[in-house]
């Protein structure tokens, strides 16, 4: 099975359609599938729910789709960075599903594995809670959470050999994993692809069974979320 393809574009080509769910893995501008997205957004399909650990910045990551209006609904942990987002949701634009982060990791990761739900004690008291079951465990409440499989996943990692074995860049790891994981499709964007065997088996990050599409992007632009300069003495 090629698993190569020339262009974000391609890759994309087949299998987006209007009122899909998606996971996009990336923490910030962190490790963001940043070629992936940019063709999304080109393809114009609208009605998507992204599944992603927040919505990018204004004009780059997922933000780029806001802009679009193609984002109709966002499962997040962190939304703070982006002034079209609020915009959106303050309008009732946009659907929010505010999700704890270590809850939205393990939903995906779940839902990749083939579980349906956990109990989590995370959330218990709380708006979170609300209409979900709780159950007593050792005396503590848990509540369940269902956990997130997606239609296609759009991850990032710094290199892939061609059987689509990862290796990801430190921090850039993030939610990568658990996104390739959940996705019934993975298409993930890389900086280098290596031949098999190539890929020491003990440093392999996320194994190719995850992944059925590859993506080379050589020279990504990894823009820097927040830039902080000490004042000049």
């Amino acid at each position: 099975m090629n698993k190569l393809y020339p262009d974000a574009a391609s890759a994309l080509a087949d299998v987006i359609q209007d009122g899909q769910t998606l996971a996009v893995g990336g923490f910030g501008l962190c490790g963001i599938p940043e070629a992936l997205i940019a063709a999304l957004r080109d393809t114009g399909k609208k009605e998507l729910t992204c599944i992603s650990n927040n919505a990018g910045v204004d004009g780059f990551g997922l933000g780029v789709l806001l802009e679009t209006r193609q984002v109709k609904k966002m499962i997040s942990s962190y939304v703070g960075e982006n002034k079209e987002f609020e915009r959106q949701y303050l309008s009732g634009e946009l659907e929010v599903e505010l999700t704890p982060q270590g809850t939205l990791a393990e939903k995906l990761r779940s839902g990749g594995a083939g579980i349906p739900a956990f109990y989590t004690r995370t959330g218990v008291g709380t708006q979170i809670a609300d209409g979900k079951e709780v159950k007593v465990f050792n005396g503590q409440e848990y509540i369940l959470e269902e956990t997130l499989v997606a239609d296609v996943a759009l991850v990032k990692a710094q290199k892939a050999d061609k059987a689509g074995n990862l290796v990801f860049n430190k921090t850039a790891r993030n939610f990568n994993p658990e996104c390739a994981m959940s996705g019934r499709i993975t298409i993930v964007e890389v900086e280098e692809i290596v031949e098999i065997g190539d890929l020491d088996p003990d440093h392999i990050h996320l194994p190719g069974i995850y992944v059925q599409r590859i993506v080379l992007n050589a020279n990504p632009e990894k823009r820097i979320e927040k830039r902080t300069l000490r004042d000049a003495e």
